[in-house]
């Protein structure tokens, strides 16, 4: 029983934290600790599969910064110039890299998300205040892993009539590739209609609608909801003083972490790390148990 055992709002007011943190801050220490803690907990949660998608990830993130760095040319570190004349500077390019470790970090939390969140979960959370959202999130959770099954499917059908993804010549690929996408299309749309059609038979949209649930915020919810949100106010109160406070134009100046700010990265480390630490700890437990048992 890890993360995902929590109630529903403990992994919701988490995982908002944890995006809103690795998408707004842009100073080194804070950019590390998120990106750490993402790559950590997505490998904890999805395997060898998060291992090879996070380092697929960091030649992304380079080249995002090459083709920033191209086209922005504020700073006054110049680097070089390219073909028309234009600077390439070091604080476009250093800006390019903060986006694009923000923009990966994203992805590995969200990754995580999928693992965690349930489309029960999101039934649960969104249910009463806006049945139309809470459907259409179900059923967008479960379809984007059919998407996938069936894809496979096609392809290998395919495979048997000599007209695989793989199979043939460069162009002949391209045109299998092509039509295993149409057909992908095609079953996308008619899934989508039987899903529609079977949910309002249900009376998914009636008003007085419930939904029964079977989630219970015991004594384990509030002391990790005491502990997030003491992490989440010395973070907060660290970014008033402005100890994030970051600079890259026209040159790079940060602040170096003082007694306010290394607190803040604390507290920012300590809310990142929550869920594996909750997980870690209960597998001990667990092994503990079966040891004595």
């Amino acid at each position: 029983m890890g993360f995902e055992a929590c109630h529903p709002a403990v992994n919701f007011i988490f995982f908002a934290a944890a995006i809103y943190g690795a998408v707004s801050f842009k100073h080194p220490v804070f950019l590390a600790i998120a990106y750490v803690c993402a790559f950590v907990y997505s490998i904890k949660r999805c395997g060898k599969r998060a291992v090879i998608f996070s380092l697929c990830l960091l030649p992304l993130i380079l080249a995002f910064a090459l083709y920033y760095s191209s086209y922005h040319h504020f700073g006054v570190t110049v680097l070089r110039q390219n073909f028309i004349g234009n600077n390439l500077t070091v604080e476009s390019f250093v800006y390019g890299l903060v986006i694009g470790l923000r923009f990966a970090t994203l992805c590995m939390w969200l990754e995580a998300i999928f693992r965690v969140v349930t489309s029960d979960k999101v039934v649960y959370l969104f249910g009463r205040v806006s049945p139309r959202l809470s459907l259409f999130l179900t059923i967008l959770l479960r379809f984007i892993p059919r998407v996938g099954r069936e894809a496979r499917k096609i392809n290998l059908a395919q495979k048997g009539i000599g007209r695989g993804s793989n199979q043939g010549n460069v162009f002949q690929r391209f045109i299998n590739c092509l039509r295993i996408f149409s057909m992908l299309i095609t079953w996308m749309i008619s899934a989508l209609a039987l899903e529609s059609d079977s949910m309002r038979s249900r009376g998914s949209l009636l008003r007085g609608r419930t939904a029964f649930s079977i989630y219970r915020f015991d004594n384990r919810d509030r002391a990790f909801v005491i502990t997030l949100f003491t992490c989440i106010t010395l973070t907060v109160m660290g970014v008033i003083l402005g100890a994030s406070k970051m600079w890259y134009n026209p040159r790079i100046i940060w602040r170096p972490l003082n007694g306010i700010g290394m607190t803040a990265a604390i507290g920012y480390l300590a809310l990142c790390l929550l869920p594996l630490g909750l997980e870690l700890w209960t597998e001990y437990r667990f092994n503990k148990a079966r040891r004595i048992a």
